[in-house]
This record gives C-alpha cells, structure tokens and sequence, in this order.
C-alpha cells in the first residue's frame, strides 16, 4: 500500500541509496528506527548534576501551508520557520558551523531545503567560511517518524566527537543547488 504509493510518486530510490544534495539524487530509502533524548530545562539539569550532552536554545514548527505537495516544500515556510528558531535562541545565522538537515535525497525536495537554508545562513556570513550540512539519512535511511530524534542525536554526536561524518552516496553536487552562493558546503 504505501510501499507502492511512495514508489509511484517517486520518492524512493531505486536503487536503495539515499543520495543526499548530490546530482544523482533519485529519492530515499524507507527504515525504522527509534530513539529516546531526555529534555530537562537546564536549571534543574545544573541543580541534579546531569551530564548535559548539549542545549537546544531555541526551536520552532510549522505547517507548511500551500505546497504542490508532500515532495516540494514551501521555501518560504521553512526560511520563515529557520529565522524564528535563530530568534527565539538569540543566536545570528551566520555563526552557524553545520546544519543536520533533513535531506531526503529527493529531486525537488532538496534544493528547495537547501535554498530556505542558506536564504537565512548566509545573511552576514564571510564567504570563506560556509555552513556545514549533513543528513543522517545517507547513513540510516528516513526513519520517517523517528527522522527527527535520529537527526538531533547525530547532530548531538556530532558536537561531542567534534567531528562532521561524511554523507554517503555524495559524489556531484545537486545542479540545482548553488551551493556556494547559498553559503553552504
């Protein structure tokens, strides 16, 4: 049933890879998975003596309102949704050193995230010094209802290990992507 919608409409790759921002990019690959983060305000944190493994500052959610659908993404709802979460933390965009994007590996879906992105990340940003974008999908699959928990737990890994793991399956960036003129690498 939904297998073979997804696959009708073309959001899965045929070949079982998720190609995340790359040229070849021809959808993504379906898993399961769960994951468990435990959110405390960090006062009591501090108070408990919790090991923190990071602090979300800030967040935002939207509907994306009038879109052509599920595989193309209002740009302007998700910029909107990205300038509010950097508010609400009190951070500038352009600080920003990576960004775990949810990078399906979709034709359409793809360039317009990546486009909101850097329409925000770039503001004020040097040019020798691009925003940093990853997907844990290259490495897991979209987890669909977990693709949120397992992104924020690779971006948290990704701040303790000081480390950016390398998107899989990434050879030739997406054409439809400028990257460097959306301050992204």
């Amino acid at each position: 049933g939904i297998q073979m919608s997804f696959c009708k409409a073309g959001l899965l790759s045929p070949e079982g890879r998720c190609k995340s921002f790359d040229s070849e990019a021809n959808g993504y690959v379906r898993s399961e998975g769960a994951g468990v983060v435990l959110l405390k305000p960090l006062e009591s944190a501090l108070k408990d003596g919790d090991h923190i493994h990071a602090l979300i500052r800030g967040s935002a959610v939207n509907s994306d309102g009038r879109s052509q659908g599920l595989a193309t993404p209002s740009q302007r709802s998700q910029a909107n949704c990205v300038r509010r979460a950097y508010k609400k933390a009190d951070l500038e965009p352009y600080e920003t050193q990576y960004v775990e994007a949810h990078g399906t590996g979709t034709r359409q879906g793809d360039p317009i995230e990546l486009r909101a992105l850097g329409s925000v990340l770039r503001e004020g940003r040097p040019k020798d010094q691009p925003c940093r974008i990853g997907s844990v999908k290259t490495n897991l699959g979209h987890s669909e209802t977990a693709a949120g928990i397992t992104g924020l737990i690779k971006a948290v890994l990704c701040l303790q290990q000081r480390q950016i793991p390398e998107s899989l399956h990434f050879k030739t960036p997406n054409p439809s992507i400028d990257f460097e003129k959306l301050g992204l690498k």
